[in-house]
């Protein structure tokens, strides 16, 4: 980001708080206090977009499942072909002999995407799942 386009700002901050961030941001790798508070900002702006129901969203759907449970795999995959408009693609890993993990890229209206996560979480037979909500980036400086 050119300089020009860099506005400073004050923050007050306790310095308990303001340690406790020092060491935060020093175990994630920020090498200023400067782009770690951006991400902070820009993580809030994400949020936001997800709390509008009709915003284009994006993000992964990650399920660890044991293949051997009577007609999870067909269930899973019926319900990505009612989807399809929704995902993006798929990776299907063999854990070991019994288990699987399957990363899907999703993508669509804030509440059909996460709507889709959670019927996939919540599927008899996922042994764990996580959703992760992103935003292209388009709209974020």
């Amino acid at each position: 980001m050119p300089e020009t386009d860099l506005c400073r700002i004050g923050v007050a901050i306790n310095e308990e708080l303001l340690a406790q961030f020092d060491k935060l941001i020093d175990k994630r790798g920020y090498t200023n206090r400067s782009e770690a508070f951006r991400d902070l900002i820009r993580n809030e702006l994400v949020k936001e977009r997800w709390d509008s129901p009709n915003s284009e969203v994006f993000g992964t759907v990650t399920l660890v499942y044991d293949h051997h449970v009577r007609l999870l795999t067909e269930k899973l995959t019926s319900l990505q072909h009612k989807y399809h408009s929704s995902i993006i693609s798929s990776t299907h890993v063999h854990l070991d002999h019994d288990n699987c993990l399957e990363v899907i890229v999703v993508r669509g209206k804030a509440t059909a995407v996460q709507g889709l996560a959670n019927a996939l979480i919540a599927m008899k037979g996922v042994k764990h799942g996580r959703f992760t909500g992103t935003a292209s980036g388009r709209d974020l400086p």
